[in-house]
């Protein structure tokens, strides 16, 4: 007789152990509000996030703003959905 659970549980299919803290770099031009858009959306996602944590990192001519947060993933879903959210906000250009 075989174990079948591990297969039907899709928290087995993913190298993440869940909860655990996720950090995600997202990137785009450097404006006032961008880093505020940025951590809106991560609260969306992760209502414990701490913006106290976010790290900031501006490009060598200062026209872009690298932008670390460092969500608690609780499930794919969770981050799969954040990542739509990330890269389909007007001011990102990229998402890690």
């Amino acid at each position: 007789m075989t174990d079948t659970s591990a297969s039907t549980d899709p928290r087995k299919d993913s190298l993440i152990e869940y909860p655990s803290l996720f950090p995600i770099k997202v990137m785009g031009l450097h404006a006032d509000d961008f880093v505020h858009a940025i951590t809106q959306v991560a609260k969306e996602f992760d209502p414990f996030f701490d913006a106290a944590t976010v790290e900031l990192r501006p490009s060598s001519t200062g026209k872009y703003l690298g932008v670390t947060i460092t969500v608690t993933a609780t499930s794919r879903e969770q981050l799969d959905n954040l990542y739509r959210a990330l890269t389909s906000h007007p001011m990102v250009k990229v998402v890690l």
